[in-house]
């Protein structure tokens, strides 16, 4: 299986506006597992790891976000992190 881990960065006002049910959402719709959390600097961080075909269509999706939400800019690093994730969460 190709699976990738990758740490995304959005930023934006995309805090306070769903952001993060809405990358949930969209996460469990393609098999993504990893998290989603608010950081203190105003940008939604994600942690995600899934078939590298999914998570291009899940950064598809992040660069639209829901409804209330404008997306300025995301950033995506590759994540070294060894963590085995068996869902997506929303962590606080």
């Amino acid at each position: 299986m190709n699976e990738e881990t990758v740490k995304i960065t959005i930023s934006g006002q995309v805090q306070m506006v769903g952001y993060r049910w809405f990358a949930k959402q969209q996460a469990d719709a393609l098999g993504i597992r990893g998290y989603v959390r608010n950081s203190s600097r105003g940008d939604v961080e994600i942690i995600a790891k899934g078939k590298i075909s999914n998570l291009e269509n899940f950064i598809e999706y992040l660069r639209k976000g829901p409804s209330r939400a404008r997306v300025t800019k995301i950033r995506r690093e590759a994540c070294d992190e060894k963590i085995s994730f068996d869902s997506f969460r929303i962590r606080t």
